[in-house]
């Protein structure tokens, strides 16, 4: 059996100390200064209260930080001011550069490994990936808390830091994408068109993230579909909508202009060709 601190135990961080707990692990907790919905997902979770962070931390081998991305830091923090020795799983929703902070943070005491959550909080009716980048033989330690649960852990390529940019770039499109849909279903609600707008988005291909292989002809057409993105941009203005992200469309295909036309780029130059030239 591993011990293992969890901060703290929201939606995501309960679901995924049950797991830890079904797996035959013991999941510590610290009651102070939490609400009562916390105190009821933690006891839903099997998690055992401490009466202080230092107590938690003494017992602990592994600590999972699961807390709302802007409280990674102070948490991380934290721990290291109480001198924690053992593995520091951060799998917060956080950029490669914080996730970097954090392990100087916490380091030399801990060893650090950068997480990142994929899915839904896992049950048994829904599963969900946790990505773990860093030194192999500790991601190793961590594997077993979750083996034959709803929480399957994969490594993810490269030193730490690779698995928040997997969940940064993965966020960027999923969050994105939900809140264009928002605005496009508002401007369609605006001129009566709703059902229509529904009916031909049911009829499109739905693996636009999953198959990259079609952003040369994206790249080679920019140079027609920026100035429609303008005109989009109009539209959602005169109709009371933000237009922010249709114009934010317009200056990333201008970094595809020298594409024009050009179907037979290899996917990994028209990558590179989104990136600042000045870099």
């Amino acid at each position: 059996m591993t011990t293992v601190t969890l901060l703290h135990p929201g939606a995501m961080g309960s679901a995924v100390a049950a797991q830890a707990v079904a797996a035959g692990d013991q999941v510590l907790w610290v009651p102070e200064g939490r609400g009562e919905a916390t105190h009821r997902r933690a006891k839903e979770a099997g998690a055992t209260a401490c009466d202080s962070l230092a107590e938690a931390l003494e017992r602990s081998e592994i600590v999972l930080s699961i807390c709302p991305p802007q409280a990674a830091e102070d948490v991380a923090a934290t721990v290291a001011d109480l001198a924690f020795d053992g593995v520091y799983v951060d799998a917060n929703a956080i950029s490669p550069p914080r996730m970097r902070r954090i392990a100087e943070e916490i380091r030399p005491g801990a060893t650090v490994l950068d997480g990142a959550i994929f899915g839904p909080p896992p049950s048994a009716q829904r599963a969900a990936r946790l990505y773990l980048a860093g030194d192999v033989p500790v991601v190793e330690r961590v594997e077993p808390l979750f083996k034959d649960t709803a929480l399957h852990v994969r490594r993810a390529n490269g030193e730490v830091g690779s698995a928040s940019a997997l969940k940064m770039a993965f966020a960027s499109y999923q969050k994105a994408a939900r809140t264009l849909a928002g605005v496009a279903h508002a401007l369609a609600d605006a001129h009566g068109v709703g059902d229509q707008l529904t009916a031909e988005a049911e009829m499109m291909a739905s693996n636009i993230l999953s198959d990259p292989d079609y952003l040369p002809s994206v790249a080679a057409r920019a140079w027609r579909w920026a100035p429609e993105m303008g005109d989009i941009a109009d539209t959602l203005r005169a109709a009371g909508l933000p237009a922010d992200m249709a114009e934010a469309a317009v200056t990333v295909m201008a970094r595809w202009e020298d594409d024009k036309d050009r179907y037979d780029l290899d996917l990994a130059d028209v990558l590179t060709h989104l990136r600042d030239r000045s870099d």
